[in-house]
């Protein structure tokens, strides 16, 4: 597989863009769709999405080529990808619930990139360079500056709330670990449709036990509709093509991209203002995923051929025996 880090790098900062319009579109909605229902939609909204495209392409694709995909289905492996996905978004809004929002957020999103490092050095046995850790530290202690400055901290934060975010950051550390492995012998929209497929699945009953029947207005159904098609739909698979040219462990800490421009369309759009400390937050962030990127192209630059950039160093093998 050729790869090009530069174009891996724009398409996963393209996929942390439309992420970062998740809270303001759901700041439109009027309130009525619980936390829970609204995340559970927006994946049956992005596996209605991704089974449109993956439609469109078979159309498109040659005979030949679509018995070969069927041939070379890792079922396994999509299944944990699903599994990953579902736990992330119930782990995420359960442990948010628990935590407060700001620590909350700060702890999943914070621990995705360290999980992934972490997951990467044990799995592939490809340890991130020092650039890595260096951008990674300043991105999540800017990201979490960032969070904690908004305020919303509650003074007694629950073990079991901190304990779900760290799950949550597991969980989309290891569904980006698997997408890469995926990527090896499916297409893009292939690894979506089946990931999104086994989340939304999951996640609907988990939303109907917890919270009964959803209730919407006709700007929650445009918010969810919205985000499913644009944050997670489009962005999934530019996120998707991104991995085939990055590691696993920069697309998680290039997708800390996300709360910067969560953070812009705040002030710009709601109205909100920050204080200083969050701003210097959003700068700790911009540094650590210019350090990140950086570290990126010059890995690349320094293994020419084949087996430059993320998605084709690692071994190719582990998938056949991991994922079948």
């Amino acid at each position: 597989m050729n790869t090009d880090p530069k174009t891996g790098v724009a398409l996963v900062l393209a996929a942390a863009t439309l992420w970062g319009t998740t809270g303001t579109a759901q700041s439109f909605a009027t309130g009525a769709l619980s936390p829970l229902w609204f995340g559970a939609l927006r994946l049956l909204v992005a596996a209605a999405f991704f089974a449109a495209v993956f439609s469109w392409q078979r159309r498109q694709a040659r005979p030949d080529q679509v018995s070969a995909d069927g041939a070379a289905m890792p079922w396994l492996a999509l299944l944990g990808a699903g599994l990953s996905m579902a736990a992330y978004n119930l782990a995420f809004f359960a442990g948010v619930r628990g935590a407060g929002v700001a620590v909350g957020t700060a702890i999943a999103l914070g621990s995705g990139p360290v999980w992934a490092g972490i997951l990467q050095s044990l799995l592939a046995r490809r340890v991130p360079a020092a650039a890595w850790w260096l951008g990674t530290a300043l991105a999540v202690g800017g990201g979490t500056l960032m969070t904690l400055a908004g305020g919303g901290a509650s003074a007694g934060i629950a073990a079991g709330g901190i304990a779900l975010c760290l799950l949550a950051g597991l969980s989309y550390a290891v569904y980006t670990l698997l997408s890469q492995r995926l990527l090896r012998v499916m297409a893009p929209s292939a690894v979506t449709l089946h990931a999104f497929a086994v989340a939304a699945a999951l996640a609907l009953p988990a939303a109907w036990w917890e919270s009964g029947a959803p209730s919407a207005r006709g700007t929650d159904v445009l918010a969810v509709l919205y985000v499913g098609v644009a944050t997670a739909g489009v962005a999934y698979l530019l996120f998707s093509h991104g991995l085939r040219h990055v590691s696993a462990a920069s697309a998680v800490t290039l997708a800390l991209g996300e709360p910067v421009v969560a953070f812009v369309l705040a002030v710009t759009v709601v109205g909100e203002r920050p204080s200083a400390w969050a701003f210097l937050g959003l700068l700790l962030v911009v540094a650590g995923v210019l350090a990140v990127v950086r570290g990126e192209l010059a890995g690349a630059s320094r293994q020419p051929g084949p087996e430059k950039g993320g998605a084709a160093g690692a071994s190719s093998g582990s998938l056949t025996t991991a994922g079948q």
